[in-house]
């Protein structure tokens, strides 16, 4: 994989991990039961959730910037990392657990990334 592939992956990460973590916080900040059909009125409301829906957007533009350098399938397969990425900020902000074989899991797609990224074909 090329250099500029690795870069739009880093970018990807940080816009996924980044997204989901700011969709969590405005959540949180909308305060009360989102079972309640004006949860959404006011998730609207907190200015963090505009923010996240951004970051959406701009990891749309690094995806299609990603595709581009990288096939599909390789690029799915890669794109997988976000995962672990979602779980540590998790924990570092929201203080959610990781269980030894959630650690399990990410180390393993770790590994899997390195592995279909290392791949020349």
């Amino acid at each position: 994989m090329t250099a500029i592939a690795w870069l739009l992956l880093g970018a990807m990460l940080v816009f996924d991990t980044a997204s989901h973590l700011m969709l969590k916080a405005s959540s949180a900040r909308a305060h009360a039961d989102t079972r309640d059909m004006h949860f959404i009125r006011r998730l609207f409301r907190v200015p963090i959730f505009w923010v996240a829906i951004a970051a959406f957007l701009g990891m749309m533009v690094v995806w299609i910037g990603f595709y581009s350098v990288v096939g599909l399938a390789q690029g799915v397969m890669m794109g997988c990392i976000t995962i672990a990425g979602v779980m540590i900020g998790g924990r570092l902000f929201f203080n959610e657990r990781i269980t030894p074989m959630r650690a399990l899991a990410a180390v393993l797609i770790g590994v899997g990334v390195v592995l279909v990224g290392w791949e020349r074909g």
